[in-house]
């Protein structure tokens, strides 16, 4: 019987074996494959393949499957066959690992003469394999090192793959060949939108194509399969919402339109058209989204927290403003991803100015993003006094009405002692740009669960953004600055 050596190269010697022929790694046995990809590190694999069974039990492999497959989700459909037992193999060829399997094993040594080429082989017994490779060679130990040494192999060890490997016992009623449909979950496969803005402020309006980014670290190619794109983190163990969110300007609104996509339960479809390899350690992207001429509009925030003061003037942030509506908007519902705006030059040149991301955005929305800080436009905010407030200018007494438990209503009034702040602040607004600007402020921390915070005087009305928030829209001259001031009475 002939014997095919496979080498395998790798330090610090070369391992050979001999074995039977491994199919070629451009040779995959998947069949007719559809994979649906969400966004949460996720995708779902249906392969359709045809195996010729025999009647009764037999144990049938299932090469070139996920190397991240999740095996505890894998159903197999087929007419008049059953799941007897399954077992997904994980261990892949390598050489340490076609080591590790050879401990206790004989193996031929094969040594070459730099000076003459001529070769020795030699058995020798592999002891172990941990940080180096200890074998017994007649009545010596040696350890493998530099010395040029291959070692060749009887064979493959069982259980140890070249390629991800499902192996499933099945009971047939009948023997013949007929469509066999393998389905799982996997992990490794993710996918994100990238929106790439261009801005004419002049003009207000705003060109956009949005990117689909899919990427494959599964360990397995997928050439030739139909794929959907879901978006939407579909439900599992773990809540990933973020518990934070940063600070955001005025003018994110969530849309009511309903948009014409593929709709799966609650979330949108995006399919490739036609067939596409999804090789592994990709990323593959397709366009999805072209729009030209959308409304959009520049404006300024800065949001100053709780006795925020600051030594010097600081830059507002640049927000960018513009809508996903049908009429007056980009008329698309957004998958979640990151948007990156560009600004032409004086020359005409399209030049990077900023991004932010957006979180899964239903048509009709409005956004409005930070894309950077403001050069020209700076903010100074200062605590400029606190004093203590007596309560007798807040509240002098408090009047509650209680009812015991033989059903009598009382009325009782306290006398109350309690302490209020009050904090004037100050913010200066500079503006050196040659046209004026508006510049959102918002002063957060004022509530701090006492929900009674009284704002008596402000210089600029201002408007109650939250429980915790007040915001002004203060308008700076060109070449000029304003200077806004408020008081807050708290509890702190």
């Amino acid at each position: 019987m002939r014997l095919w050596a496979l080498v395998l190269v790798g330090a610090p010697f070369a391992a050979q074996a001999q074995t039977a022929a491994v199919p070629s790694p451009e040779q995959s046995a998947q069949g007719d494959v559809s994979v649906t990809i969400y966004n949460n590190d996720l995708a779902l694999v249906q392969d359709m393949r045809t195996l010729t069974l025999p009647k009764g039990r037999a144990r049938q492999e299932f090469p070139d499957v996920s190397a991240q497959i999740r095996p505890e989700t894998v159903t197999l459909s087929t007419e008049g066959a059953g799941i007897v037992e399954q077992n997904f193999d994980y261990d892949l060829l390598s050489p340490d690992k076609l080591m590790d399997k050879s401990v206790g094993q004989t193996v031929s040594l094969v040594r070459t003469n730099p000076a003459t080429g001529a070769e020795t082989r030699e058995s020798a017994q592999v002891l172990a394999n941990n940080g180096g490779t200890i074998v017994r060679i007649g009545d010596r130990i040696e350890v493998l090192g530099g010395m040029g040494a291959r070692v060749v192999f009887p064979s493959l060890p069982p259980n140890l793959r070249a390629r991800p490997t499902l192996s499933v016992t099945l009971d047939a009623a009948r023997s013949g060949s007929r469509p066999v449909t393998l389905s799982y979950l996997s992990r490794g496969f993710g996918w994100a939108a990238d929106y790439v803005a261009l801005f004419d402020e002049g003009a207000g309006k705003i060109d956009v194509q949005g990117w689909i980014t899919l990427r494959n670290n599964s360990g397995t190619s997928f050439p030739n399969a139909r794929t959907l794109l879901v978006a939407g983190a579909v439900g599992g163990q773990q809540d990933n919402r973020d518990r934070y969110s940063p600070p955001r300007p005025s003018g994110n609104r969530p849309g009511t339109e309903s948009a014409n996509r593929e709709r799966l339960g609650d979330y949108y479809v995006y399919p490739i058209e036609g067939r596409t390899t999804i090789a592994n350690a990709q990323q593959k992207q397709v366009s999805f989204l072209d729009v030209s001429g959308a409304p959009a509009s520049k404006g300024y925030f800065y949001r100053n927290d709780w006795l925020g003061s600051a030594n010097e003037a600081v830059s507002v942030d640049t927000v960018l403003r513009f809508s996903s509506s049908r009429s007056g908007g980009l008329g698309d519902a957004l998958p979640a991803g990151t948007v990156r705006v560009y600004m032409r030059d004086a020359r005409g040149q399209p030049q990077f100015i900023g991004e932010n991301a957006i979180p899964h955005t239903p048509m009709g929305s409005d956004l409005a993003l930070k894309t950077g800080e403001a050069f020209d436009v700076k903010i100074q905010p200062t605590v400029e006094k606190r004093a203590r407030i007596d309560s007798g200018e807040w509240q002098r007494t408090a009047r509650f009405r209680i009812t015991d438990g033989s059903g009598v209503v009382r009325e009782e009034t306290w006398e109350r002692a309690v302490i209020y702040w009050r904090t004037s602040m100050r913010y200066r607004i500079t503006n050196a740009r040659p046209t004026p600007v508006t510049v959102e402020v918002v002063q957060g921390g004022l509530d701090n669960w006492w929900h009674d915070t009284r704002v008596p005087n402000e210089s600029i009305k201002g408007s109650r953004r939250s429980v915790d928030e007040r915001a002004w829209q203060v308008t700076v001259p060109a070449n000029g600055e304003t200077v806004l001031t408020a008081d807050f009475d708290t509890r702190y």
